[in-house]
């Protein structure tokens, strides 16, 4: 596998523990729709969360949450439209980024809650 896979399934775990440790329960991981794919489904205080975590070694090209760009706001809506549907969800959802920073000397998780709207 290569490094930068290893690097995002290592961040994606960190960010679910670091969700369940908030009080959040992980209903699913790495959902996929078409072309898209969450990385983390979760509920918490009666809302459904879509999470994207972007993880890097580095912020020297700028912070992860960064590189979630409107195409990919487009495809995780679209997503998340189609796991609420096929599980007949009645909740209002919500669309965070958590953002890893992992390296030998630095282990940093940084949770945005709303961190994106749509229209």
């Amino acid at each position: 596998m290569a490094q930068h896979n290893e690097l995002g399934e290592l961040g994606e775990q960190l960010a679910a523990d670091y969700l369940m440790q908030k009080g959040y329960e992980i209903l699913e991981r790495n959902y996929v729709f078409q072309k898209a794919e969450i990385d983390i489904i979760a509920k918490h205080n009666n809302q459904m969360i879509c999470v994207e975590v972007k993880t890097r070694n580095s912020d020297f090209f700028g912070d992860p949450q960064e590189f979630v760009t409107p195409g990919k706001i487009k495809l995780l809506v679209k997503a998340m439209d189609a796991f609420i549907l096929e599980n007949d969800i009645d909740l209002e959802t919500r669309f965070d980024i958590v953002a890893v920073l992992k390296n030998k000397t630095t282990e940093q998780i940084t949770h945005y809650e709303d961190a994106f709207y749509y229209f």
